[in-house]
Parts: structure tokens; sequence; C-alpha cells
């Protein structure tokens, strides 16, 4: 099997996977990213058929302005922000919830630290033995 063929059907794959995820994804803004992917495989492919007007054709109106407009569309029905706030949401979550757990690793640090405080060392008391005699 010659390599380029093995290349072809590398690509023709891709391609079918991008469309299934674009097809079974509920985040838009994940489908118009892989929407992008698959376009600029598909100008890929055209390139390979010796086809490079297509391929040109493909990579600037299905990668580049197909894509701008998703994104613009996006943004418009506020698609884009609410996925951006949500992970945000996210982040603040596991942020708020790592300053709690280092909040509670250094109080029991410092307990721990205050029991080994009190405690008295045998080393130092039998040193005191020692010149009390």
């Amino acid at each position: 099997m010659p390599v380029s063929q093995l290349i072809m059907g590398l690509l023709l794959v891709f391609t079918i996977g991008c469309a299934l995820a674009v097809a079974f994804t509920r985040d838009l803004l994940t489908a118009a990213v892989v929407f992008m992917g698959q376009s600029l495989v598909m100008s890929i492919i055209w390139l390979i058929l010796e086809s490079p007007d297509l391929g040109i054709t493909e990579a600037a109106v299905g990668a580049g302005i197909d894509s701008l407009l998703l994104f613009v569309a996006l943004k418009k029905i506020h698609a884009i922000d609410s996925s951006i706030d949500h992970a945000t949401e996210i982040s603040i979550e596991k942020t708020t919830d790592m300053s709690t757990e280092n909040h509670e690793i250094k109080e029991n640090a410092s307990l721990q630290e205050k029991a080994f405080s009190t405690e008295a060392d045998p080393c130092e008391e039998a040193k005191q033995d020692g010149q009390e005699e």
C-alpha cells in the first residue's frame, strides 16, 4: 500500500470523524471549531487530488469565511459568552476549593507545630538532668 493512499485514508477517516463530531456535539463553539478543522482537511484532500483551485477555495471559504460567520453568529446569540462564563465559573469554584484546602492544610500544620513545641524533648530533659547533678 503506497504512502499516498495511507495518507488519503487517514484524511478521509478524519473528515468523517469531524462530520460526526459536529453532528453529535451539544456545544456550538466546539462544533464551529471542528467544522473549521474539517474544512481545512478537505482543502488538503483537494490539493492531494491535484485540484489546487478547489483546495484554495475550500481553505478560504470553508475554513475562513464560513468559520468567521459562524463565530459572529455565535457571538450574536450569546453562545460564546455563556460557554466562557461557564468555564470561568468552574475555574472560580476550583480555585475556591483549592484555597479552602490550603487553609485547612495550614491550620493542621500549625496545630501539629504547636503540639510538637509543647511536648518536652527527651534529649533536653536528659541534658538538664545531667546538669542538675
